[in-house]
């Protein structure tokens, strides 16, 4: 390497360090009262996996005031993980990021989920992996059924792995009580257990005990959570996530009834009923925690998926113009009849809300692919196709969370150019 290249890039460096410490020391001392927030993805974005990205730690220290003991700005994080309960996500991220997080800063992806009320005495079956009976009746499910339980209790549907058949039937699943819904949490470990008997339970509504004299349109509820094709763990390629999961239970369902799977609900990004919910976690944390006055005006969502974290963002900024106009024409009881997928309907007025406008900011540390590659939205979610091609743009692109946030503070003048 040769000496001028060799300066250029210790000077790159020098300037790095000088934009850090003139960062931290801005940050510092400023006393202004924010108008803006920050939503983190965090796979991508704050970890890979199980390993901390190097810029996160960093970025966090700076937002968190230990001092005074409180952050900066208003910040919570949202992410498409189902397969935990929120505590112990905000736990992982305590220890991660080395700054206090609770359990009100974190948004699971089915943490909206709390809000259908009207499921929740209703017997449901869920699916994925981790505590999804404890993650349900947390949410306020209280008559819930595990793929493993309806397994033992009809044993003869799972037969794929030859080693796990059971032959003997169980003598009282004529008295099983008939399942009303279906909730998906995330992708299960034995996707063809759950392929098989998701479509026993749809077809047979609710009771797969006999095969049914025809197919009932239409089946059951189903709402479903997390719709990411692809997320990014340790591995140098994007892996699997429960968004290919919902595509083979899709077209499983469709080639053998001839018609479409309908989702009751689809939440987690880019759901805008997921960036609502989450906008009044963060306007809580401003109001209750921060003693903020005024509500944040601003949202910045911080991902590293075009297909959900960006698109969901824009797709949420979009229901934010509409809804200001619809405020300017009409009353809010007919906001609450006309509004955009009838997310005010669904949350109710009790949601706290004041933001205007939502922008998406990428990093390029997950997901997103720097080759050249233009990146398809037809990897997002079949039931948000077709799209405008300006949803998958971003408001700005940065190398990292560190970045995203220096430039966001940049942008709030925060932080002097």
């Amino acid at each position: 390497m040769s000496s001028a290249v060799l300066r250029t890039n210790l000077a790159q460096i020098l300037d790095k360090i000088k934009l850090n410490q003139k960062w931290q020391m801005t940050v510092s001392m400023s006393t202004k009262v924010p108008s803006f927030g920050l939503m983190f993805d965090i796979d991508g974005v704050i970890v890979r996996g199980k390993n901390v990205l190097p810029s996160a730690p960093e970025t966090f220290s700076a937002l968190y005031d230990r001092q005074e003991e409180k952050w900066r700005v208003p910040a919570i994080f949202v992410t498409n993980a189902g397969n935990s309960l929120r505590q112990k996500k905000a736990d992982q991220l305590t220890n991660w990021l080395n700054v206090p997080v609770t359990e009100e800063q974190v948004v699971m992806s089915h943490s909206p989920l709390k809000m259908f009320t009207e499921f929740h005495d209703k017997h449901v079956l869920v699916a994925g992996q981790g505590p999804v009976e404890f993650i349900a009746k947390s949410l306020g499910f209280r008559n819930v059924t595990t793929m493993d339980s309806l397994r033992h209790l009809f044993p003869t549907l799972d037969c794929v792995d030859h080693k796990r058949r059971r032959a003997a039937p169980c003598s009282f699943n004529q008295f099983f009580p008939r399942i009303e819904a279906v909730v998906l949490f995330g992708e299960p470990i034995r996707w063809e257990t759950s392929l098989q008997l998701l479509l026993d339970v749809l077809i047979s509504n609710g009771h797969p005990s006999t095969n049914p004299p025809q197919i009932p349109h239409p089946h059951l509820p189903v709402l479903a959570c997390n719709m990411d094709l692809q997320w990014m763990a340790e591995a140098p390629m994007p892996r699997f996530g429960h968004g290919a999961f919902l595509l083979c239970l899709e077209e499983l369902y469709k080639k053998v009834t001839g018609r479409d799977m309908v989702y009751t609900a689809l939440i987690g990004k880019p759901s805008e009923i997921t960036y609502r919910h989450a906008e009044h976690v963060l306007q809580q944390q401003a109001v209750e925690v921060m003693g903020m006055s005024q509500p944040v005006k601003t949202l910045y969502c911080i991902g590293d998926n075009v297909c959900t974290d960006i698109f969901g963002a824009n797709l949420y900024h979009n229901y934010l113009v509409k809804r200001r106009a619809d405020t300017e024409l009409l009353s809010q009881a007919e906001i609450n009849d006309h509004s955009s997928r009838s997310i005010d309907k669904l949350i109710g007025t009790s949601e706290l809300a004041g933001a205007e406008s939502c922008y998406s900011v990428l990093v390029e540390t997950g997901v997103f692919n720097d080759s050249g590659q233009p990146t398809s939205l037809e990897h997002s979610p079949r039931d948000f196709l077709p799209v405008e091609k300006s949803y998958q743009e971003p408001s700005f692109t940065t190398s990292n969370v560190l970045e995203a946030v220096q430039t966001i503070f940049k942008r709030e003048k925060w932080l002097e150019n």
